[in-house]
């Protein structure tokens, strides 16, 4: 069982998703384990406390609510909200990537290495795999993607989208 202590939720030891399966299926969310959801969206940083009060539970429960849908994998991590602007990231794009046949698992390992990576998927349609980049600017954005992505062997071509605006729905 993953330990927290009793005021905060730890930050998970590593970000984003874990690869393989989970051993077991979750158990069925009810409407407090979607309202702590909710919540922790909101702030991550959220005291056992103060959870356990807007969901009138105690704060045993609602620490014991918690540390299940981290065991289940449902939560997979506390992560501070970026403003990559502020931040010094004020380019975005999502790059587009038709691959070699079965080089999924190959490429994203070295998609993942790079600088700036923010989202990576594997997708059907027109091409195989959506990247969300973020840089500095378009110079650093041009080179990440002629010199670092148009270099990996297994990418057969590229599109880039630059965003010029984006909302942050987990936010809302």
């Amino acid at each position: 069982m993953a330990e927290l202590p009793a005021d905060r939720p730890q930050p998970a030891p590593q970000p984003g998703p874990q690869p393989g399966p989970h051993p077991r299926p979750p158990r069925p969310l009810d409407d407090i384990d979607r309202a702590i959801i909710r919540l922790l969206r909101a702030d991550g940083r959220a005291s056992i406390r103060s959870v356990a009060e807007q969901v009138h539970v105690s704060r045993a429960n609602a620490y014991a609510r918690i540390n299940r849908l981290l065991d289940d994998g449902v939560i997979r991590g506390f992560t501070a909200r970026v403003d990559q602007e502020r931040a010094g990231q004020g380019t975005s794009a999502y790059i587009t990537l038709k691959i070699v046949q079965n080089t999924w698992r190959s490429v994203r390992e070295q998609l993942e290495r790079l600088p700036g990576a923010a989202h990576i998927a594997l997708v059907g349609g027109d091409f195989d795999v959506l990247l969300l980049v973020h840089t500095s600017d378009n110079r650093a954005l041009r080179d990440l993607v002629l010199t670092r992505i148009q270099a990996i062997p297994e990418v057969l071509s590229t599109r880039t989208l630059l965003v010029f605006e984006e909302t942050d729905l987990q936010e809302n």
